[in-house]
């Protein structure tokens, strides 16, 4: 019996190559002894815990401020208040004002103040201890150096890009006051501002080609100065731009590069993405890039980073350096059911949760790890080897075992179960094999596929799994004749 090694998605160019899947699920490095070098586990699910109503009401972005989250679905700007009523926790969304527009919106805040500024357009500050609560920014001086695009928040200021390779700040603590003399550039090359990210209390001011980094130092006039620091490379997707930890992540490249994915690693930008996703995402156009936006969270252990474009979402596992897929299953406006990116619009933590909006109606739901549905969805999880050969010789596979964490059924699914299927050329896969994997407490159930087939060049096998049952997979065995394979 040969293990085959569980690893992370890569589609190649070239399917032959690699073909290799792992949608909804993810890779786990075990650190102990274990059954084999990496697991797959299932990613989470979402229950539903309330809803602003309007069907199609997409989420348009969120924060959190004072331990509370405030989100925008359609045009409308909420807050989300969790009170416990009769012994039950019940989520209540206050309307506090409105939004205009579509796009995503930008926001920070200063402990007292929220702003929620639209790229391009208007800004609004959120004071709940102040009257009104809700107020447009009216001083001339907040467009005196062009159209405010991305907001931050550091040492007391509000800081904002704008589309005039400026950045401006608002008076302390005030994010009603500005001064139009209170502006800064990124100088070490001439690229457009795109947007900002604070990390480490340090301003980092993107270009579409560069990063430089700013800090405040204090002295009479604009507070942020150059450090020396500057990176070569540049963001595409304003909404990219990701915290992890003591670094960050965004969508970009270099002069007359293609886009990638980038970690900050010290002073130095390193390419986190392989090529085969560079492949997929470099297939969107300048406009599906700059929509792009990404998101973090943390969750069991693991710390994922996920990059979300218009029919894709690619998620990144800090612990394990793999990459996976999310998808989501809805019901679109014809009554079919069809597969979308992960639906999710934005995530934030609050409550002791991980709370996530959507981007097809106004619910909104806690990610939740032993949740198995999204919301009344199933999960569909697939996954796939690498190609199998054997040096350009046939072989046949008189047996594949999929090690698996059985007994896992439920009320939803008393037996669950999972799907084999093979492929002789890398693209076409066969009718698949079902094994059971036992009801609640069938834990010596195996999952044993006998006579795979016989295969003149090479192979790949392709396993699915859609009942909301725990998915956790342990290794992959498989039994060979005519040579050992290779991948």
């Amino acid at each position: 019996m040969i293990n085959i090694p569980l690893d992370g998605q890569y589609q190649s160019d070239s399917l032959t190559i690699s073909n290799q899947l792992n949608v909804n699920c993810y890779i786990n490095i075990p650190q102990t002894q274990s059954f084999s070098q990496a697991n797959l586990f299932g990613t989470a699910g979402i229950d539903g815990i309330s809803t602003t109503g309007a069907s199609r009401q997409a989420n348009r972005g969120s924060h959190v401020k004072d331990g509370k989250p405030y989100f925008v679905n359609g045009e409308t700007l909420y807050r989300q208040d969790l009170a416990t009523v009769a012994g039950s926790e019940v989520f209540t969304n206050v309307v506090i004002g409105t939004i205009a527009g579509t796009g995503r919106v930008s926001m920070a805040d200063n402990g007292t103040q929220l702003m929620v500024l639209i790229p391009g357009g208007n800004g609004y500050i959120i004071n709940e201890a102040a009257s009104p609560v809700f107020q447009q920014i009216i001083d001339a001086d907040f467009t005196a150096n062009g159209l405010p695009q991305y907001v931050a928040f550091v040492d007391s200021f509000f800081v904002v890009t704008t589309n005039t390779k400026k950045f401006i700040k608002s008076a302390p603590n005030n994010g009603l006051d500005w001064n139009a003399l209170d502006f800064g550039s990124a100088e070490s090359d001439p690229d457009d501002i795109v947007s900002l990210i604070i990390n480490k209390n340090r301003v980092y001011i993107a270009g579409s080609e560069t990063i430089e980094e700013f800090q405040n130092v204090g002295s009479g006039g604009f507070p942020f100065q150059r450090t020396g620091m500057f990176i070569p490379k540049g963001v595409f997707a304003p909404l990219s731009m990701v915290n992890v930890g003591g670094s960050f992540m965004w969508i970009g490249g270099g002069k007359n590069e293609g886009a990638a994915i980038w970690q900050l690693n010290g002073s130095t930008a390193v390419k986190v993405s392989n090529t085969a996703i560079d492949s997929q995402i470099q297939k969107f156009s300048q406009d599906d890039l700059r929509s792009a936006f990404a998101y973090s969270f943390s969750q069991n252990g693991q710390t994922f980073v996920g990059f979300t474009f218009p029919r894709l979402t690619i998620e990144y596992n800090i612990i394990s350096g793999k990459w996976n897929e999310k998808k989501s299953q809805i019901i679109n406006a014809s009554g079919f059911t069809e597969s979308i990116r992960w639906r999710c619009n934005s995530l934030v933590t609050a409550y002791g949760r991980l709370i996530v909006f959507d981007s097809q109606d106004g619910r909104v739901g806690e990610l939740k790890a032993d949740t198995y549905t999204e919301y009344d969805r199933v999960i569909i999880r697939k996954f796939s080897t690498f190609t199998i050969f054997n040096d350009e010789s046939s072989f046949s596979i008189p047996e594949v075992e999929l090690t698996m964490e059985s007994g896992v059924g439920n009320a939803a699914q008393p037996n669950p179960q999972i799907r084999m299927s093979t492929s002789r050329d890398d693209k076409k896969f066969n009718d698949p094999i079902t094994r059971f994997i036992g009801p609640e407490g069938d834990n010596e159930r195996r999952q044993i596929w006998a006579r795979a087939g016989r295969f003149p060049r090479m192979c790949i096998c392709l396993f699915e799994y859609s009942d909301p049952c725990k998915f956790a997979v342990l290794r992959l065995g498989m039994r060979v004749k005519g040579g050992k394979p290779h991948g």
